[in-house]
Protein backbone atom coordinates (compact mmCIF):
# COMPACT_ATOMS: atom_id res chain seq x y z
CA UNK A 1 0.00 0.00 0.00
CA UNK A 2 2.96 2.51 0.26
CA UNK A 3 1.95 3.28 -3.39
CA UNK A 4 -1.07 5.16 -2.42
CA UNK A 5 1.19 7.53 -0.17
CA UNK A 6 2.11 11.05 -1.77
CA UNK A 7 4.34 13.08 0.72
CA UNK A 8 4.94 15.76 -1.64
CA UNK A 9 1.81 17.96 -0.19
CA UNK A 10 2.19 17.51 3.08
CA UNK A 11 3.53 20.42 5.23
CA UNK A 12 4.11 18.70 9.12
CA UNK A 13 4.39 15.06 10.20
CA UNK A 14 3.17 13.55 13.58
CA UNK A 15 5.42 10.43 14.64
CA UNK A 16 4.29 7.94 17.24
CA UNK A 17 7.74 6.74 19.26
CA UNK A 18 7.19 3.09 20.65
CA UNK A 19 7.01 0.59 18.00
CA UNK A 20 7.76 3.23 15.53
CA UNK A 21 10.59 5.49 15.93
CA UNK A 22 11.90 2.71 18.99
CA UNK A 23 11.74 0.14 21.06
CA UNK A 24 11.72 -0.16 24.47
CA UNK A 25 13.89 -3.10 26.54
CA UNK A 26 13.87 -4.40 29.69
CA UNK A 27 15.73 -1.53 31.06
CA UNK A 28 13.21 1.14 29.86
CA UNK A 29 15.56 2.54 27.39
CA UNK A 30 14.49 3.26 23.47
CA UNK A 31 16.23 1.44 20.96
CA UNK A 32 16.00 3.41 17.85
CA UNK A 33 14.64 1.64 14.83
CA UNK A 34 16.73 1.21 11.93
CA UNK A 35 16.14 4.53 9.68
CA UNK A 36 13.93 6.48 12.48
CA UNK A 37 17.18 9.28 12.92
CA UNK A 38 17.81 9.23 8.92
CA UNK A 39 13.45 10.27 8.30
CA UNK A 40 13.73 12.62 10.79
CA UNK A 41 16.83 14.37 9.39
CA UNK A 42 15.09 14.22 5.86
CA UNK A 43 12.27 15.99 7.30
CA UNK A 44 14.09 18.45 9.19
CA UNK A 45 16.74 19.26 5.79
CA UNK A 46 13.29 19.66 3.72
CA UNK A 47 12.34 22.80 5.85
CA UNK A 48 9.31 21.01 7.11
CA UNK A 49 8.06 20.47 10.70
CA UNK A 50 7.07 17.53 13.07
CA UNK A 51 6.47 16.29 16.35
CA UNK A 52 6.52 13.08 18.26
CA UNK A 53 3.13 12.44 20.01
CA UNK A 54 3.25 9.89 23.08
CA UNK A 55 0.53 8.59 25.08
CA UNK A 56 3.20 8.53 28.08
CA UNK A 57 2.35 11.16 30.28
CA UNK A 58 4.46 9.97 33.58
CA UNK A 59 7.10 12.53 33.28
CA UNK A 60 6.73 15.72 30.99
CA UNK A 61 7.01 16.67 27.48
CA UNK A 62 10.88 17.97 28.14
CA UNK A 63 12.15 14.94 30.34
CA UNK A 64 10.81 12.49 27.87
CA UNK A 65 12.40 14.42 24.85
CA UNK A 66 15.49 14.96 26.84
CA UNK A 67 15.78 10.52 27.81
CA UNK A 68 15.44 10.26 23.89
CA UNK A 69 17.82 12.29 23.08
CA UNK A 70 19.90 10.38 25.26
CA UNK A 71 19.06 7.04 23.90
CA UNK A 72 19.93 7.97 20.37
CA UNK A 73 16.33 9.32 19.02
CA UNK A 74 17.22 13.29 17.88
CA UNK A 75 14.08 15.09 19.40
CA UNK A 76 13.79 18.69 20.62
CA UNK A 77 11.86 19.84 23.34
CA UNK A 78 9.73 21.37 21.59
CA UNK A 79 8.97 18.47 19.04
CA UNK A 80 7.33 16.45 21.82
CA UNK A 81 4.12 16.25 22.60
CA UNK A 82 1.84 14.17 24.85
CA UNK A 83 -1.26 14.08 26.15
CA UNK A 84 -0.44 16.67 29.35
CA UNK A 85 -0.28 19.03 26.49
CA UNK A 86 -3.17 19.01 25.31
CA UNK A 87 -5.33 18.07 28.45
CA UNK A 88 -3.74 21.68 29.59
CA UNK A 89 -5.05 23.25 26.75
CA UNK A 90 -8.17 21.71 26.71
CA UNK A 91 -9.00 22.61 30.10
CA UNK A 92 -7.98 25.94 29.93
CA UNK A 93 -10.39 26.08 26.47
CA UNK A 94 -13.00 24.71 28.15
CA UNK A 95 -12.86 25.67 31.83
CA UNK A 96 -10.74 28.60 32.25
CA UNK A 97 -12.64 30.13 35.30
CA UNK A 98 -12.34 26.63 37.39
CA UNK A 99 -9.81 25.15 39.46
CA UNK A 100 -8.82 21.83 38.18
CA UNK A 101 -7.17 18.64 40.14
CA UNK A 102 -5.66 16.79 37.14
CA UNK A 103 -5.02 12.89 36.60
CA UNK A 104 -2.97 12.40 33.97
CA UNK A 105 -3.18 8.64 32.20
CA UNK A 106 -3.63 6.06 29.63
CA UNK A 107 -6.58 4.66 29.08
CA UNK A 108 -5.14 1.76 26.39
CA UNK A 109 -3.72 -1.30 26.77
CA UNK A 110 -0.30 -1.27 26.14
CA UNK A 111 2.13 -0.72 23.88
CA UNK A 112 5.48 -2.08 21.92
CA UNK A 113 8.45 -3.21 23.25
CA UNK A 114 11.12 -4.39 21.96
CA UNK A 115 10.08 -8.27 23.44
CA UNK A 116 6.46 -7.32 22.83
CA UNK A 117 3.60 -5.51 24.15
CA UNK A 118 3.99 -3.74 27.65
CA UNK A 119 1.09 -3.16 29.55
CA UNK A 120 0.11 0.18 30.33
CA UNK A 121 0.23 0.99 34.34
CA UNK A 122 -1.60 4.23 33.89
CA UNK A 123 -4.15 2.28 32.36
CA UNK A 124 -4.63 0.78 35.40
CA UNK A 125 -4.77 3.64 37.23
CA UNK A 126 -7.59 5.34 34.93
CA UNK A 127 -9.23 2.25 35.12
CA UNK A 128 -9.25 1.76 38.91
CA UNK A 129 -10.34 6.09 39.95
CA UNK A 130 -12.91 5.79 36.91
CA UNK A 131 -14.24 2.16 39.02
CA UNK A 132 -14.42 3.78 42.26
CA UNK A 133 -15.33 7.46 40.95
CA UNK A 134 -18.04 6.17 38.39
CA UNK A 135 -16.82 8.79 36.18
CA UNK A 136 -15.75 8.36 32.50
CA UNK A 137 -12.09 9.33 31.65
CA UNK A 138 -11.79 11.80 29.25
CA UNK A 139 -9.25 10.96 26.79
CA UNK A 140 -7.57 14.11 25.24
CA UNK A 141 -4.46 12.15 24.08
CA UNK A 142 -4.25 9.52 21.01
CA UNK A 143 -7.07 9.52 19.48
CA UNK A 144 -9.44 12.57 20.83
CA UNK A 145 -10.13 16.26 19.18
CA UNK A 146 -8.41 17.66 21.81
CA UNK A 147 -5.36 15.83 20.46
CA UNK A 148 -6.01 17.35 16.85
CA UNK A 149 -6.39 20.15 17.88
CA UNK A 150 -2.77 19.90 20.26
CA UNK A 151 -0.96 19.04 16.88
CA UNK A 152 -2.94 21.79 14.47
CA UNK A 153 -1.24 24.40 17.36
CA UNK A 154 1.82 22.96 17.86
CA UNK A 155 2.74 22.44 13.79
CA UNK A 156 0.96 25.88 12.69
CA UNK A 157 -1.25 24.19 9.88
CA UNK A 158 -4.44 22.50 9.11
CA UNK A 159 -4.00 18.91 9.87
CA UNK A 160 -5.57 17.97 6.70
CA UNK A 161 -1.48 19.26 5.50
CA UNK A 162 0.21 16.75 7.92
CA UNK A 163 0.50 12.86 7.83
CA UNK A 164 0.64 10.79 10.71
CA UNK A 165 2.71 7.97 11.21
CA UNK A 166 2.03 5.32 13.75
CA UNK A 167 2.23 1.17 14.91
CA UNK A 168 -1.05 1.36 16.43
CA UNK A 169 -3.91 1.29 14.10
CA UNK A 170 -6.72 2.16 17.03
CA UNK A 171 -4.50 5.16 18.07
CA UNK A 172 -2.22 6.60 15.48
CA UNK A 173 -4.55 6.21 12.24
CA UNK A 174 -8.14 6.75 14.53
CA UNK A 175 -6.38 10.33 15.51
CA UNK A 176 -5.56 11.09 11.82
CA UNK A 177 -8.18 10.17 10.24
CA UNK A 178 -10.36 11.94 12.45
CA UNK A 179 -8.16 15.19 11.94
CA UNK A 180 -8.79 14.57 7.86
CA UNK A 181 -4.62 13.68 8.14
CA UNK A 182 -2.72 11.09 5.41
CA UNK A 183 -2.27 8.07 7.74
CA UNK A 184 0.49 5.55 7.90
CA UNK A 185 0.48 2.33 9.49
CA UNK A 186 4.06 0.22 10.41
CA UNK A 187 3.87 -2.66 10.83
CA UNK A 188 6.61 -2.70 13.52
CA UNK A 189 4.85 -2.65 16.84
CA UNK A 190 1.07 -3.44 18.07
CA UNK A 191 -0.46 -3.93 14.90
CA UNK A 192 1.99 -5.92 13.20
CA UNK A 193 -0.64 -8.86 12.33
CA UNK A 194 -3.88 -7.16 12.06
CA UNK A 195 -6.16 -7.55 9.03
CA UNK A 196 -6.48 -4.28 7.23
CA UNK A 197 -10.17 -5.03 5.84
CA UNK A 198 -11.07 -6.24 9.51
CA UNK A 199 -10.69 -2.72 10.62
CA UNK A 200 -13.23 -0.08 11.02
CA UNK A 201 -12.96 2.08 8.37
CA UNK A 202 -11.77 5.12 10.99
CA UNK A 203 -8.54 2.87 11.63
CA UNK A 204 -7.35 1.89 8.34
CA UNK A 205 -4.64 3.79 7.01
CA UNK A 206 -4.09 5.35 3.83
CA UNK A 207 -0.63 3.46 3.58
CA UNK A 208 1.24 0.41 5.42
CA UNK A 209 4.92 0.04 5.89
CA UNK A 210 7.05 -2.46 7.47
CA UNK A 211 9.21 0.30 9.25
CA UNK A 212 9.50 3.60 9.18
CA UNK A 213 12.85 2.98 6.92
CA UNK A 214 10.81 2.59 4.33
CA UNK A 215 9.35 6.28 4.56
CA UNK A 216 12.61 7.59 3.36
CA UNK A 217 12.71 6.62 -0.36
CA UNK A 218 9.64 8.29 -0.42
CA UNK A 219 9.83 11.30 1.14
CA UNK A 220 13.54 11.67 -0.98
CA UNK A 221 11.70 11.61 -3.53
CA UNK A 222 8.98 14.19 -2.73
CA UNK A 223 12.00 16.68 -1.79
CA UNK A 224 12.78 16.11 -5.52
CA UNK A 225 12.66 19.46 -7.75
Amino acid sequence: MLDALRLDEVRGFVFDVDGTLAHRGHDGRAQPQPGAVEVLAQIRASGRSLVLFTNGSHVTAETMARALREDGVPVEDHEMLTPVESAISYIRRRYPDRPALLFTGSYARGYAGANGIIFSRGAMVTAGIAKVTGARPRIVGKPSRAAVEEISTRLGMPTDQIAVIGDDAGMDIALGRMGGSRTVLVRSGISAAVELDKLPERHRPDAVIDGVSDLLDVLVAADRP
